[in-house]
């Protein structure tokens, strides 16, 4: 509850003046509430009961009045809640997917799509909670404030007498409050734990009755029913609190009110007063109290637990990571002449009982050089490319980049070392320029107009409208923007490009053309080859035949490995797949 609160009270300081905005138009709002109970014992005294009609009609077209006033003010206060809610929940997103990209992009993590989209629903549920909570207590504060300053100015005994029971009322709900969000959380908790527990019985049925182990899964979900049940009946028992709280500081004054009446007119008190006050407690005390407890008894906690949830799964956001290029040059611990990757005694597998991807597997990969990767399909090689670029940690072994160990090195000093084009390329919303640039800000126009000329681009450029075009990725075809990948790639300072099988959706020739603009570009290129001509221009093929990865020239693995052979004569017997058209008419 501690961050809750750290949170939700630097969320409101933040925004002073926009919470000084929401408070003045609040109170041009209660000026109904404070004038309300006034006005009508004016109306009853001076007016109906002297039989003075028009004079009590006068004093009522005052209320009227005051109530268009607060009627106008009431549409401000919405357009002031939104200056403190909305920007609230931007933050909150904001934290939410860099938390989802943090997760993504360290060493082991995978981008989980799913969990994005529930906390993001979180994040929604925060903003309707936080700004439905912000409505109710600002509502209550300055309605029963003016209910009771109203009460104050007609007859100050009966505000007392009004007030005694208010605060009882409060003290009952705050006094229920901490109990409320501790039951709330455990509903919440009892209502994801019997949802995994559904979700885990119904995806492995066939091997639970295989087993049979139908009772014991029984049992287990049947628990978990009993235990959301249990939290759903203990919640409701917590609405009776509300209940109570309500009747002391919302019917009580009611009562008091009526029980003294008699005693009050005896003493001199008119009958307009006593409806007066009747008034400012039945339309402003009461519904205020009403809003206020339903409001924090019930958006309140949900606001309380969502936004707990938020911040334990996303913890705050760090400095922005910036692009490789302004970050200085990369570290180079081993020296100049270290070579551009060196992986020794390499073990990798997908899980703790399966058969390894990588065993044991050693390379060296000299700076400057040009290696292509080739094998079946599943056989390791984007799983090479990911260990290599630091994605995912190996079981055992080493890689280090330009003498730089890969385990240890900070996201920002791999940025510095490597870029990784994987086969789904991402382009983003914004002009051409900006996607090209994304890894290299500072680069001039000259240099990434011939970017563009040796990657074959510049058809797809003057398609787009140039460099200064705004673009929208969902247009684009899988070649299309794999080619902006490329030249992006081609772009950035690091010295080690991998391209996992990056250009799969260009056609031959353009293939071709980008490969060989890569083999020219000062620096290092691994190509997960998508097709056998990647290899022939290689200048060394590493090749995963079977459970001995092999490496050597074309024409050497061709005498050596059966598995080149066989990828070879397969892919030189298969027709090209059809070109990817980089326009469209």
């Amino acid at each position: 509850m501690s961050g809750v609160r750290r949170t939700t009270w630097a969320a409101l300081r933040a925004r002073r003046r926009a919470l000084g905005r929401l408070a003045a138009w609040s109170v041009a709002e209660s000026l109904p509430a404070l004038l309300s109970g006034l006005l009508v014992a004016r109306a009853v005294d001076r007016g109906f009961l002297a039989g003075q009609f028009a004079t009590g009609l006068a004093w009522l077209a005052g209320l009227a009045a005051a109530v268009l006033v607060g009627a106008a003010a009431t549409g401000q206060v919405y357009r002031s809640l939104g200056a403190v809610v909305e920007p609230f929940r931007d933050e909150l997103a904001a934290r939410v997917v860099q938390a989802a990209l943090h997760d993504a992009i360290r060493a082991g993590g995978r981008p989980d799509s799913a969990a994005v989209a529930r906390l993001t629903h979180q994040v929604e549920v925060v903003r309707d909670t936080f700004g439905g909570l912000l409505l109710v207590v600002r509502g209550f504060l300055f309605t029963a404030g003016a209910a009771l300053l109203g009460l104050l100015a007609l007859a100050p005994p009966l505000a007392g007498a009004v007030a005694a029971p208010l605060v009882l009322g409060l003290a009952v709900f705050a006094a229920a409050l901490p109990a409320m969000v501790a039951h709330q959380r455990a509903q919440v908790t009892a209502g994801e734990e019997l949802g995994r527990a559904a979700a885990s019985a119904l995806a492995g049925h066939r091997d639970v009755v295989a087993c049979g182990a139908q009772d014991r899964m029984v049992t287990g979900v049947d628990r978990r029913v009993t235990a959301q049940a249990d939290a759903e009946r203990t919640l409701a028992r917590m609405a009776a609190l509300r209940s109570l709280s309500l009747g002391l500081g919302g019917w009580l004054p009611v009562v008091v009110l009526l029980l003294a009446a008699p005693w009050l007119v005896r003493q001199g008190l008119s009958t307009g007063a006593v409806l007066g006050a009747l008034v400012y407690v039945t339309t402003g005390l009461q519904p205020a109290l009403h809003s206020v407890v339903q409001g924090v008894g019930g958006g309140g906690l949900r606001y309380a637990v969502t936004l707990g949830r938020v911040l334990r799964t996303c913890p705050p956001p760090g400095p922005a990571p910036r692009p490789a290029a302004l970050l200085g040059p990369a570290p180079r611990p081993a020296g100049a002449g270290a070579p551009a990757v060196r992986v020794r005694g390499l073990t990798f597998r997908y899980g703790p009982h399966a058969r390894p991807v990588l065993a044991d597997f050693t390379l060296t990969v000299a700076d400057g050089e040009h290696l292509a990767v080739v094998g079946p399909s599943g056989a390791g090689k984007s799983t090479l490319a990911a260990l290599v670029a630091g994605l995912v940690p190996a079981e055992s072994g080493t890689v280090h980049l330009a003498g730089a160990p890969v385990a240890t090195a900070a996201p920002d000093a791999l940025a510095r070392l490597r870029v990784l084009v994987p086969q789904e390329a991402y382009v983003r919303s914004g002009t051409l320029a900006d996607n090209l640039r994304y890894l290299h800000p500072e680069v001039d126009d000259a240099t990434v107009a011939a970017a563009v000329d040796a990657l074959g681009a510049r058809p797809l450029v003057t398609r787009l409208g140039g460099l200064a075009a705004e673009i929208d990725p969902g247009a684009l075809s899988a070649g299309e923007r794999q080619l902006v990948a490329a030249v992006r790639a081609y772009l950035a300072p690091a010295p080690l490009v991998i391209l996992d099988e990056a250009t799969c959706h260009l056609d031959p020739t353009l293939e071709a053309t980008v490969e060989r603009a890569f083999a020219r570009r000062p620096g290092t290129l691994i190509v997960i080859a998508h097709r056998i001509s990647s290899a022939t221009r290689a200048r060394r093929v590493l090749v995963f035949d079977g459970d001995r990865p092999i490496v050597g020239t074309h024409d050497e693995l061709l005498r050596r490995s059966p598995t080149y052979r066989e990828l070879v004569g397969h892919w030189q017997d298969v027709a090209p797949p059809p070109r990817v058209p980089l326009a469209r008419a």
